[in-house]
Order: C-alpha cells, then structure tokens, then sequence
C-alpha cells in the first residue's frame, strides 16, 4: 500500500507551505529553524545541509545510553591521500557507541565480499572515502549515521544489516545503559536503535534526538522505505522532498523515504522522536 505523503492534521499540524511557516511558527513564539539558526549566539551557517549548535543536554530516563562512549579515532589515510573537510564529516562524534565499530566492520566486509566489490568500487558506489571505508572493515573509525545509510543503499541492504549482530538469539533485553548510539559527526542528532541486533529486519524501530536549532539532512532510502515518525518532545519541521510538515509534540507522519527529507528543529529545546522504518524486502 502506498505511504501517505501528507500528515494528518493533530495539534495543528499539517502540512505547510513557506509563506504559512512563518506565521505558524511565530504563533508558537518560534522562528524558521534557518532563522533561528543564524540568530542565535554564536551559531554559524551550515557548510554541508545540518547546523549544529552543540550537543543536546541529558538527564535521566533513557539518556543513560549516552553515560560512557569512547572516543573515535580519526580515519588513517592511504599512502598520499589528502585529507579533507568531507572525509572528516564521515567520522561519528564522541558520543557514537564504540561497541557497534566491531560489528559494523564484521558485517561490511562480509557483505561487500559477498558481492565482489572492491573498496574502490564500494567507495565510487556509495560516495564514501576508500580510507573510510577500509577503517570501518578494520574496526577503527566508527562511521556517521549518514554515511552508514549511504552504504547501506549502495550495498543494496537494510540499515539494520550493517549493525546486526547475528550471534544473539532468543530474548533479547535492551538496556538504556548499554545502548548501541549512532550520532552524525556534530553529534547533534542521534540514533538509538530498540531492536535487538539478531538478523537484518524489514521493521527497525529507533529512538532519534535532534538538539536545539539543529539539522540533519537524510539521503534518499531505497524504493520502498517507509518511515512512520512520532514526536514525544518538542517541535520538528519535517521536510519531505518538496513537502515541509511542522510537527507538535504528539504528532506523527508516515511518509516514503525514497526521496531527500530534513529533519528540523527550529526551536531551543531538543525534539526527542520514535522512528519505525519499514523496508520492501530483507536482504543481506
């Protein structure tokens, strides 16, 4: 069945155009998120699509995911390689969860062994550095929340086949402290996953927090992918394709994510949402 593309009216939500954004965010004592990004204190323009004005302050409840990370290392380079500010972007932040990098790098070189792909090959095909990826496989660099879905879509495989841990089975249990976290490379927005990492899934459900005046632009997902989003905190501008949807706490959005989409928050206080991704086929 095709996924709705205009969110239903709850709170006032509903889909806007850019003349009605600013008078609807104005009545809520709000800004435009590209507005409100440039006034505020000390913040500056985005150079690559997402703004960052620091991580989002934690405390209690599920944040004890966020307790203890380790630090990523930065990518080594090839012989000759210069590096550069997009390759630097492919690193996650501090607040990535080290214990994934093992089982991301185990799961990316069996499946680009699987199809005959070379690191080259893989790298011209998802847009990802070569030295990236070969750090990722070797269990030395923990990758952005972006850049796992540009490998992911370039291998052809859910999201959830990349961080899948296929020796768990039975009952799984999810501890907030142990969490496995994926964070962009600002650490602004992040991505907690609340389905054990068994075996690749058609339905993945993750908790997402995006910090204040932050943005996170997303690529398009593979034909398909559907995306059905609850917002349990704050406000978020949801931006799909050419479609903006504001969105009040308790409101939620179905749409396909085969098309570019934003995630937006236009105010100063984080947006804490709930993300089912639902997938055509499992594969991997």
């Amino acid at each position: 069945m095709k996924a709705v593309r205009q969110s239903t009216p709850r709170n006032g939500s509903a889909s806007v155009s850019d003349e009605e954004l600013g008078p609807a965010l104005a009545a809520a004592g709000l800004v435009n998120g590209a507005a409100a990004s440039a006034e505020a204190p000390g913040s500056s323009p985005p150079s690559t699509g997402r703004s960052s004005q620091g991580k989002p302050e934690r405390s209690g409840g599920p944040v004890s995911a966020y307790a203890s990370r380790a630090k990523a290392e930065p990518p080594q380079r090839d012989a000759g390689e210069i590096p550069d500010e997009a390759q630097l972007h492919e690193i996650a932040s501090q607040d990535a969860s080290s214990a994934l990098t093992g089982i991301v790098g185990a799961n990316l070189r069996r499946l680009r062994t699987k199809r005959g792909l070379s690191l080259e090959r893989l790298a011209k095909a998802s847009s990802v550095s070569r030295a990236m990826l070969s750090q990722i496989e070797l269990g030395q660099s923990t990758p952005t929340i972006n850049v796992l879905w540009k490998i992911a879509r370039a291998l052809g495989v859910p999201f959830s086949a990349l961080i899948s841990d296929q020796s768990i089975g039975g009952t799984a249990i999810i501890p907030a402290a142990r969490a496995k976290v994926l964070t962009s490379h600002d650490g602004s927005f992040s991505s907690r996953a609340l389905f054990p990492f068994d075996v690749p899934r058609t339905v993945e459900f993750y908790e997402l927090r995006l910090a204040p005046l932050a943005t996170e632009q997303a690529d398009p997902h593979p034909p398909g992918t559907v995306e059905n989003l609850v917002v349990t905190s704050g406000t978020l501008e949801m931006i799909v394709g050419v479609e903006r949807h504001l969105l009040a706490t308790g409101d939620a959005i179905l749409f396909e994510a085969d098309v570019p989409h934003q995630y937006r928050n236009p105010t100063k206080s984080e947006v804490i949402m709930y993300l089912v991704m639902t997938y055509v086929e499992k594969t991997g």
